[in-house]
């Protein structure tokens, strides 16, 4: 079990002058905060789904950060290791739609050939996104009893971040990659939702790992929620969401990013052994961002809330780390 105080009803993220609401302040098993942000300059909001199939992995990023919108496709092909990508900086965010509440509305972003809309209801969510060479069609539909992790992590009453991290979920569609098709179906496949809403400070460094495998999925975080009380920590089984309450610790080597990680903590040891890197890099003098996402398959056990052990050998997925002055 964790200290941590869960969330069961509708909750503002932000008071009326802006701050963070006290009672926000806890993890929720479904989106139950409406992230009423106020204010300009800080305020950072973004939508990322992460998409597994066993033949390619697919990233989506849509997001505002105030003074700009940074929008993102990316897809690795999974046999031949070869990238395609495309980033656009769209100024002030101009047209960026992200709504207030995971799961409900319309997100859409368009810039520089890219364009990413995604429409959510109680159902599920349906993906669509195009860029140079890359055509997206997916639908991620959302079982009925699926639990999502949904965490408030106050640094302050000015500072504080509201996530969604929605892993293990099915997915089906289509995906087309310089011009050839590839369906995306079945029990191997599944995409994960990083929902984001907060105001930061201005530098950062996080770790995020994600995985899943038939009936098994994992999300766990560091670095950005030390010394807040508050964690991102969860593992899924059959669905259900079993809170880790616990900070981390984290253990990789930044001179060779493809060797094991391991992440090891109160009910928590398992390794991460990645087989492909994804290097982001960009400095723009106060405005930088440095993230190493390695993809790869996960071992080792998490301890679920009745004492038992579960395994993680085999759940594929990623584990990350992420620098940024923004």
């Amino acid at each position: 079990m964790t200290h941590e105080k869960e969330i069961v009803e509708p909750v503002d993220l932000c008071l009326p002058n802006g701050r963070l609401n006290p009672a926000a302040v806890g993890w929720t098993r479904r989106p139950l905060h409406r992230a009423n942000l106020r204010g300009w300059g800080r305020a950072k909001r973004w939508e990322y789904w992460g998409i597994v199939t066993p033949t390619h992995i697919v990233g989506l990023v849509a997001s505002s950060l105030d003074y700009a919108g940074v929008h993102g496709v990316y897809v690795l092909d999974r046999a031949t290791k070869v990238e395609v990508s495309k980033d656009a900086v769209v100024l002030f965010a101009r047209g960026a739609v992200l709504p207030p509440v995971s799961g409900a509305g319309t997100a859409s972003v368009r810039g520089a050939g890219l364009s990413i809309d995604i429409d959510q209801t109680p159902e599920g969510s349906t993906i669509r996104a195009t860029a140079p060479g890359v055509e997206i069609d997916l639908i991620v539909p959302l079982p009925p009893g699926h639990e999502s992790l949904g965490v408030v992590v106050p640094w302050s009453a000015r500072r504080f971040q509201y996530t969604v991290k929605d892993v293990g979920r099915p997915v089906h569609g289509s995906l087309r990659v310089n011009g050839t098709a590839h369906a995306v179906a079945g029990e191997d496949s599944f995409a994960v939702l990083d929902h984001g809403r907060g105001k930061w400070p201005y530098a950062i460094r996080w770790n995020w790992a994600a995985g899943s495998a038939p009936g098994v999925s994992i999300q766990l975080g560091g670095k950005w929620t030390d010394g807040t009380g508050s964690t991102e920590n969860a593992l899924f089984v059959g669905g259900r969401l079993h809170k880790l309450g616990a900070e981390l610790r984290w253990s990789y080597d930044r001179r060779d990013w493809l060797r094991p990680w391991r992440i090891s903590g109160d009910r928590v040891e398992v390794e991460f052994h990645p087989f492909h890197e994804k290097i982001a890099r960009t400095n723009l003098g106060i405005v930088a961002n440095e993230t190493h996402q390695c993809f790869g398959h996960f071992s080792g056990w998490v301890q679920a809330d009745d004492g038992g052990r579960v395994s993680l050998d085999g759940l594929v997925g990623w584990a990350e780390e992420a620098h940024n002055r923004w």
